[in-house]
């Protein structure tokens, strides 16, 4: 099998051969490759120490040199190479305590977490497979390396990779493999919020985000996303849903598209739910009140997985809003888009769409349309130039004090009395028209 190696990579590597060093392209890189799919980033494994690597390259940055890794920089770009080694003991669900160099690769191979991620290549061995990786591949597995209880004993995170990866390759997990992680999985609680952040993420923005059922089935959820447990089984005894409240957000998930912040939406927009159910007389269930609850929780856990502000604030304000329905007319839109945000209601209206195509045919071309409707009159806004926001109003603070109001609460609610006027009526948001409206109303 041959591989496109980027030149840079190969350059490394011939350096590395040159001075009588073994060396490789490695793990994720290969992988990738066969699959056809673009490497995030090329690791280089080899026989040369750590001191030797820096001898033979002008730039490198000491990364993880303890462990044996050096980033080789080319330019602009960094790869990180590091020696062949041996594990020891792990003391903390994640890393290990201290590492041994060794000149043999089958020994650095055999410590690696997946088979799938266990392949090395170089242009003058080609591939190297000793532990069937190509087999899994080809047979759509993810399978430790070796005895999965021991790997996944060792670094704990190893367990939501590997439902990440099924999630990434659409694989399944193979049954001995699947039986450690069930087995193993409270060792989660030892894993940091940022790497639980960071493997959620690319599963929820995989091609298969409702693989998430899986981190369910196996444990996973109960340890890092207890919300989610609550979710499953709450039926929805209502005309517009078909499927219970965790089912409906899978099919949520999948219908939008692979954005961190839509799928973190739809993640979060029915997690209040199970919280707020109410069953009338006639056995039809009700969730008023399920949007504000749901956007506590999501606060909550985004808090808890350490996300920044920003996606925190998007996330929330569209948790919020999921489920706000109003009738497709230009004022409707445009308060809708002062309330919402200018830079999130396309997010909005997305969030809307993939939440209608996951509930029951009842009344769904209905829906749809309205939200087409909503999507057309929110362009011809923003071609319109339509004030939405106080920044867009004609006259601004300063006219105001001119006319002899203070800074202060009147002012600002004076603004926002002038914003709710345009945003009814936006062929007044001139200056000559709102000085008037202002005089009129302080009887200048």
């Amino acid at each position: 099998m041959k591989i496109d190696l980027p030149n840079n990579v190969v350059s490394i590597i011939s350096n590395l051969q040159m001075h009588g060093y073994e060396a490789y392209a490695v793990g994720g890189c290969v992988r990738d490759s066969i699959l056809c799919r673009e490497p995030e980033d090329w690791d280089i494994t080899t026989s040369a120490k750590p001191e030797e690597i820096k001898e033979l390259f002008s730039r490198t940055v000491d990364t993880g040199i303890e462990h044996g890794t050096v980033t080789v920089m080319i330019g602009k770009e960094g790869y990180e190479v590091t020696t062949y080694r041996i594990d020891g003991q792990y003391d903390d669900s994640r890393h290990p305590k201290e590492v041994t160099f060794t000149k043999n690769l089958e020994e650095d191979l055999k410590r690696r977490d997946f088979t799938i991620n266990a392949m090395a290549y170089n242009d003058e061995v080609r591939l190297v497979d000793i532990f069937g990786g190509m087999k899994d591949l080809n047979h759509h597995l993810v399978r430790c390396v070796g005895n999965p209880m021991e790997r996944f004993s060792e670094d704990a995170l190893r367990i939501l990779r590997a439902v990440r990866f099924s999630a990434q390759l659409a694989c399944k997990i193979e049954p001995m493999t699947a039986r450690a992680i069930e087995h193993l999985a409270p060792n989660l609680i030892n894993i940091s919020a940022e790497r639980i952040q960071a493997e959620l993420v690319k599963l929820l923005t995989s091609d298969h985000p409702e693989m998430l059922q899986d981190a369910y089935s196996l444990g996973i959820t109960k340890v890092i996303l207890p919300e989610w447990d609550a979710m499953v089984g709450v039926t929805q005894h209502t005309p517009h849903h078909q499927y219970d409240v965790a089912d409906h957000t899978l099919q949520a998930l999948r219908s939008v598209k692979k954005d961190k912040i839509l799928r973190l939406v739809m993640l979060f927009h029915d997690m209040g739910k199970p919280m707020m159910k109410t069953t009338d007389e006639k056995g039809v269930d009700h969730f008023k009140g399920h949007a504000i609850v749901s956007e506590e929780i999501a606060r909550t856990v985004l808090r808890r997985l350490k996300f920044d502000n920003d996606t925190i604030k998007k996330v929330t304000k569209l948790v919020c809003y999921h489920d706000y329905r109003i009738e497709a007319t230009p004022q409707n839109v445009r308060r809708a888009m002062n309330r919402i945000g200018v830079e999130l209601f396309p997010y909005y209206l997305a969030v809307r769409m993939a939440d209608v195509k996951a509930q029951s045919p009842y009344k769904r071309r209905e829906k749809i349309e309205n939200i087409i409707a909503m999507r057309e009159l929110y362009q011809e806004t923003i071609l319109n130039d339509d004030c939405v926001t106080l920044r867009q109003l004609a006259i601004t603070g300063t006219e105001l004090k001119e006319l002899g109001m203070q800074p202060g609460r009147q002012m600002g609610e004076m603004l926002s009395e002038l914003l709710e006027f345009v945003i009814d009526y936006p062929d007044m948001n001139t200056k000559e028209k709102l000085l008037g409206y202002v005089k009129e109303k302080l009887e200048i």
